[in-house]
């Protein structure tokens, strides 16, 4: 007989800031049996707003789901935004991908190596090139074509397999696609890569615009995907020098290890609830 796996759950609070908030969360763990494994918060000192991420696992003899429930109620009655996730609860991915394969081979491999506790359910292609690879990873590979035309009808045909699936997260690994506000109101969180360090070079051909600009430093940067471009709350970014020595192809060659990376650490930040979005921005909570 397997071993029953103990529920740990996480909770990510904020909201305004008040005397006591701390001792009032920790000690309503405490008066129901709850062993607190980490716990940590930050204070915007400007705008006076609390963040806390703590975890913990309940008493065995408790209901995780309805500790769950109530925390959130009791994190609401101190006015605060609370969402409580159980991380023994593997969540569901879709990887969005067109013909560039490198954040999509990185993200597979660190799964099939065990760096995520999550399960690759689906790769959605807008191209069938890299069919094969997924299938070749044991995923699922669907390829539906996007054109301005069918645009709708494929998006449509997008989130109707999400569903099905049960998906949790989608990462465009790469996927050259504008996601429509439509979709995105009906989708879970998406995480996209940019091949810049933004806000600069925003949209298309970021490299040729770092190239024509002789910046020094190119970057990479994980986003969650908004209805503006490139504008989403940023999770992750990262920035390696360069020099007018290098070409366009030069700095697509040191950016994509940048791309691989910094969607890599974003994907497991997002997978293990130490993300907390506020407004245009993030707590990332290591």
């Amino acid at each position: 007989m397997s071993a029953i796996i103990p529920s740990t759950l996480v909770a990510l609070l904020h909201g305004p800031d008040q005397p006591g908030l701390v001792a009032r969360v920790s000690g309503w763990i405490f008066e129901r049996g709850g062993n607190i494994l980490h716990a940590d918060q930050h204070r915007d000192m400007e705008a006076g707003v609390f963040f806390q991420r703590v975890e913990w696992v309940p008493p065995t003899s408790a209901d995780a789901g309805t500790m769950a429930q109530e925390f959130e109620v009791m994190g609401r009655s101190l006015g605060m935004n609370t969402h409580v996730a159980d991380r023994t609860r593997r969540a569901r991915v879709a990887l969005f991908v067109s013909k560039f394969d490198h954040c999509f081979h990185d993200l597979l491999l660190r799964w099939k190596t065990g760096d995520y506790a999550a399960d690759f359910v689906v790769v959605v292609s807008n191209h069938p090139d890299l069919a094969d690879a997924a299938r070749g990873y044991g995923v699922p590979f669907h390829h539906l074509p996007v054109t301005p035309a069918t645009k709708s009808e494929a998006e449509a045909r997008q989130l109707a397999l999400l569903r099905e699936l049960k998906v949790d997260l989608v990462v465009m690994a790469r996927y050259m696609q504008v996601l429509s506000a439509e979709f995105l109101r009906s989708a879970p969180p998406v995480i996209n890569i940019h091949h810049s360090f933004l806000p600069a070079f925003a949209g298309g051909k970021p490299y040729h615009q770092a190239y024509e600009r002789g910046v020094k430093l190119i970057g990479a940067t994980a986003h969650y995907a908004t209805a503006v471009l490139d504008d989403g709350p940023i999770i992750q970014q990262d920035v390696a020098r360069v020099n007018h020595r290098q070409e366009v192809q030069d700095l697509v060659r040191v950016g994509r290890d940048l791309e691989r990376l910094v969607l890599a650490q974003a994907v497991r930040v997002h997978l293990e609830n130490r993300v907390l979005v506020y407004g245009k921005r993030t707590v990332v909570f290591e």
